[in-house]
């Protein structure tokens, strides 16, 4: 059956002791430069410094007491992974994470500091995958897949269940798109709790296999990635590309240089550390490829867990 409104609901009962409900900011300066009024959802704060933390709790405590006790396997470039360790953490069984070996420094460093046991694979989608399948084939874990699961997809859709809690009154919610877990379930969401809000996709033009999908109604199956967004480099699943098809109003990509200025203005201007990877939607405005004039737009800033020594304007 599909993730509806009722799940999410019930996720959030279900993750709301072991959460944090993080708060929204927004910037006078940015909201002139756009001509909207924006409000950063601060995903940043949440637990392991990403809304992952929302869907793999969820996950974790959906599962039975067989497969607890089997422990659980994922494949993720960093927020996936920490969070599937610090949740399987609360529940006392065993992680492992495939990570690939590009990973950034501080996402691997949280995965190993949560508990969990670290297999590295070669950066692409078929050596994750296959490492994975190596793992279950041994040891018999669970796999939760970062966004290709509806307990996932439901856990992250209560990011934009508490936005609309705290201001009901919004015109648009913006998610970066990846692999479409958040997209997916913010689109629920948003279309069961309020249809008449528009629910709009930021995605990064080198890794647009997303808006690609969504124009054309032919999911695109695998992609060369280009892009400084590395929680952005994955295809939409069947599954996620449906959830999508059927909620969300529109896709905007970007180029990298709006997506860094983008992140240097959140930064600058908002005062919030985040990752390349929150910064498409608001990229997206910039661009023009995503119209919010005039409008109260909500955007999910996706987590705080950047390389210090690596900022994208560092050398500039």
């Amino acid at each position: 059956m599909p993730v509806t409104l009722t799940d999410i609901q019930a996720a959030h009962q279900r993750i709301k002791p072991h959460i944090h409900r993080t708060p929204w900011l927004k910037s006078d300066y940015i909201n002139r430069e756009v001509g909207a009024e924006i409000f950063f959802k601060c995903e940043n704060f949440q637990k392991v410094g990403a809304f992952k933390a929302r869907g793999a709790c969820n996950a974790i405590f959906r599962l039975s007491d067989e497969a607890a006790r089997r422990g659980v396997v994922t494949h993720s470039s960093g927020n996936h992974g920490a969070a599937l360790a610090w949740a399987a953490g609360l529940r006392g069984i065993k992680a492992t994470v495939v990570v690939p070996e590009n990973a950034p420094a501080p996402k691997k460093r949280a995965i190993q500091g949560y508990g969990a046991t670290i297999q590295y694979c070669a950066p692409n989608i078929a050596a994750r995958q296959a490492a994975v399948d190596e793992q279950i084939a041994k040891y018999g874990f669970e796999m939760i897949h970062p966004f290709d699961n509806d307990d996932v997809i439901a856990g992250q859709g209560t990011a934009a269940m508490e936005l609309l809690e705290d201001l009901p009154n919004l015109d648009i919610i913006i998610a970066p798109l990846g692999g479409g877990g958040l997209l997916s379930g913010t689109a629920i969401t948003v279309k069961g709790l309020k249809p008449g809000i528009k629910v709009f996709g930021g995605e990064p033009r080198g890794a647009d296999d997303g808006a690609k999908s969504f124009v054309s109604g032919v999911r695109v199956t695998s992609q060369s990635p280009q892009t400084i967004c590395d929680g952005l480099l994955t295809v939409l699943s069947e599954r996620t590309f449906n959830y999508i098809r059927a909620n969300v109003d529109a896709i905007g990509v970007t180029s990298e240089e709006n997506i860094i200025r983008a992140m240097r203005m959140i930064w600058d201007y908002g005062k919030l550390i985040c990752e390349p990877s929150c910064c498409p939607p608001l990229a997206a405005i910039f661009e023009g490829t995503l119209d919010v004039k005039g409008k109260r737009v909500g955007i999910i800033i996706t987590g705080g867990n950047v390389d210090l020594d690596k900022l994208p304007w560092a050398n500039n």
